[in-house]
């Protein structure tokens, strides 16, 4: 599936070919193809009660799997990284390559053998639309915190240290500002809309902050209005119970729910595979090593736990967790950092029985509920 065209190949019983056909980006047009090519099979003589298709998951979403669905067209998405691929050095590599590949892993995967590929969960759109502030929240963030640390840097190439561009009354000091060899701030670097241009302004960099912190703050507070709207809401429910345990605020509580423990997950070695929070153990014969965490889960769940693991053990001192992590770190060195990672896993898999079963980890303090 690319931007402008899709290449669909088919099976299509009582037809001896494997057609393979171009269309452009047309949902309509890919229904219509898949209606002609039963009308074929029924022509041969069989009867078709199931129509199955599969893509891989990329830049198009999930929207296609729900709009198949809704028309009675059994939709999968294929996890693009599951699909076992020739490990030669330059292999060939075209669309039609491609589409035959897929073929056989869902064909395995209909069979019943699972290991061919793993499918994707498709969300609701009103899943998918409850993760956007979170997400937009944190790039945001990322963004103010390169507006600051650009500033700073043209600062500090100026030999001019103790000055907080955060600050709110930072705009007006500029002027007043002098470097170590007692000269203002060069003008293309000043530079507001009287002036000409420079490539690094101090001034719109800080009108860039205050605008990005101000959209950052409409996000937080619009989330704050819709817990008080809908407070026993599914979602918000969860979040209210997290934000609860002390040491996890609102931000993070919110991000967990949405982005893990929302979902339906299977038991808690799902939970933790889903964060890639596990290992991905190196054995073969006699050989045994671990080659470190997996990865293969979600990036921002996985920060965020190891995040919120260092502040458990500053908030929740007297926890079992945090004293299993003390037990075992305290006489051993350069351990910390390797067991933070057991430690987040062990207590997303706690948050998680939290929130579904009501149970409160142990030695674990809550604020009183509002």
């Amino acid at each position: 599936m690319s931007q402008s065209s899709w290449l669909v190949a088919g099976i299509v019983p009582g037809v001896e070919r494997q057609p393979l056909k171009k269309l452009a980006a047309d949902e309509v047009a890919l229904l219509k193809l898949l209606h002609r090519w039963r009308e074929e099979a029924e022509k041969a003589g069989r009867k078709i009660e199931r129509i199955a298709v599969a893509f891989e998951a990329g830049r198009d979403g999930f929207w296609l799997a729900r709009w198949l669905r809704a028309r009675s067209i059994e939709a999968h998405v294929i996890h693009a990284s599951s699909v076992a691929v020739s490990r030669e050095h330059r292999r060939a590599k075209t669309d039609r390559l491609d589409t035959e590949l897929l073929k056989r892993a869902f064909l395995g995967w209909l069979r019943g053998e699972r290991d061919h590929c793993k499918m994707v969960a498709i969300p609701t759109t009103k899943d998918e639309d409850a993760k956007r502030p979170n997400r937009e929240r944190e790039s945001l963030v990322g963004e103010q915190t390169r507006i600051v640390n650009r500033m700073k840097a043209a600062l500090i190439r100026l030999g001019i240290r103790a000055f907080n561009p955060k600050l709110k009354k930072a705009a007006g000091r500029l002027e007043d500002l002098r470097t170590p060899e007692d000269e203002p701030i060069p003008p293309n670097t000043l530079a507001d809309g009287k002036r000409e241009p420079g490539p690094i302004t101090l001034r719109r960099d800080m009108d860039r902050r205050r605008l990005v912190s101000d959209q950052i703050r409409q996000i937080e507070n619009v989330r704050l209005e819709h817990l008080k709207q809908a407070p026993s809401d599914g979602p918000h429910a969860m979040v209210r119970l997290l934000a609860r345990v002390i040491g996890v605020g609102i931000e993070t509580a919110d991000m967990l729910v949405q982005e893990v423990l929302a979902r339906n997950m299977r038991d808690r070695r799902a939970i933790a595979r889903y964060a890639g929070l596990t290992g991905s153990p190196d054995e073969s014969g006699t050989k045994r090593r671990e080659k470190g965490l997996a990865r293969s889960g979600n990036a921002r769940v996985r920060r965020g736990m190891i995040q919120l693991a260092w502040r458990f053990l500053m908030f929740q001192k007297e926890s079992a967790l945090a004293q299993w992590f003390r037990a075992r770190t305290e006489n051993a060195r350069g351990t910390r950092k390797l067991m933070i990672v057991a430690l987040a896993r062990k207590l997303l898999i706690a948050l998680w029985r939290l929130v579904r079963e009501g149970v409160v980890p142990d030695g674990v303090v809550l604020r009183p509920a509002q």
